[in-house]
């Protein structure tokens, strides 16, 4: 059903092959991710072109046929034999954005290109089987928080969750687990330190089940001033949740977390967007973003993640994965409130 609808769109596109070489869409397709150069040749009769350190297990999980890679001068060899059309009108072929400007020179020089975004268009959306592994994802992460020792350092907390993890099935984290306390927890994206846990304690981490990933935050509180941050921060947190539904577009939701960020004082202390997709990856399209020019589908899955941090002091964040529906859902489930 995927490749039909793909080749929908080529057609609509007037494109005679699409050459994919993201691995996150390469799995999205034949249900394989390659671990080294891969390349799919989407048209009437698919290829995936895979290297030897792959070619075994891309045979075994691949739902298109597969042939061996051997270098991009083979391969425009093989797209000059297939695409059709005369010297007055060669044949066009689709590339991702994805594409490094030294692959491009290498292979489409010789070629009518389109740079085109039909395969993300239609990651956007998830379907029943992905949101079942974006739940088994999600369900790893969640059973990886349980029995914690945060009598240790930064290091180590984040060891214990990635050990969890991988005893639980995911055979990486889906990010690099960030896990900042004190005054570091003002760093939206610190790497973590031997220095050991004081509050508040700000722990972002995922993982991955069948190539799908979890996201989610929670900040770990024991003062008073802490606890009046995070209750603004749940506050808009929550709002935003409630305004998610089909059709709304993707920057309301930015507006509406940080509307309530700005009532309490602290709209320059929320310094990134409220959130975004997740599926393949754990940073994709759409983006909720006062950016963004994007509306909200139903099945697509998205981070609702407002924070506050205040520079030297402390900051804080609560991340939670959203299903759009008409009534939308909430996927992650562990208490967003705890204390210390």
């Amino acid at each position: 059903m995927k490749i039909d609808e793909i080749l929908q769109k080529m057609n609509q596109d007037e494109l005679d092959s699409l050459i994919i070489l993201k691995p996150e869409n390469i799995a999205y397709v034949t249900g394989f991710k390659p671990s080294s150069i891969s390349v799919l040749i989407l048209k009437e009769d698919p290829l995936l072109l895979s290297s030897k350190l792959d070619l075994e297990e891309a045979r075994q999980k691949s739902q298109i046929p597969v042939g061996e890679f051997k270098s991009l001068d083979e391969l425009k060899k093989t797209l000059k034999k297939t695409i059709h059309g005369n010297g007055t009108n060669p044949g066009k072929i689709g590339v991702e954005h994805s594409m490094t400007v030294g692959t491009y020179h290498k292979l489409c020089e010789d070629f009518q290109i389109k740079i085109t975004n039909i395969i993300e268009s239609l990651r956007v959306v998830k379907s029943p089987k992905e949101i079942r592994k974006i739940k088994g994802a999600i369900r790893i992460a969640e059973d990886s928080f349980k029995d914690l020792d945060f009598s240790v350092s930064e290091d180590n907390l984040a060891a214990q969750l990635e050990y969890n993890m991988r005893s639980a099935g995911s055979p990486r984290p889906s990010f690099e687990t960030i896990v900042a306390s004190g005054p570091r927890s003002s760093l939206p994206h610190a790497t973590t330190t031997s220095r050991r846990l004081e509050s508040p304690i700000m722990i972002d981490w995922g993982a991955l089940y069948q190539d799908y990933a979890s996201d989610m935050t929670r900040t770990i509180i024991e003062k008073e001033e802490e606890e009046k941050i995070f209750s603004i921060i749940l506050e808009a947190q929550q709002k935003a949740i409630d305004a998610i539904k089909p059709g709304v577009n993707a920057s309301h939701i930015d507006k509406v977390a940080r509307n309530v960020i700005e009532e309490y004082g602290y709209g320059d202390n929320f310094i990134h967007s409220t959130g975004h997709g997740v599926g393949l990856e754990v940073h994709e399209k759409p983006s909720l973003s006062y950016r963004s020019d994007e509306k909200l589908e139903k099945g697509m899955v998205v981070t609702v993640e407002p924070g506050i941090y205040i520079e030297g002091k402390f900051g804080m964040r609560i991340e939670d994965m959203v299903l759009v529906t008409n009534h939308r859902k909430v996927l992650t489930s562990k208490a967003r409130k705890i204390f210390a």
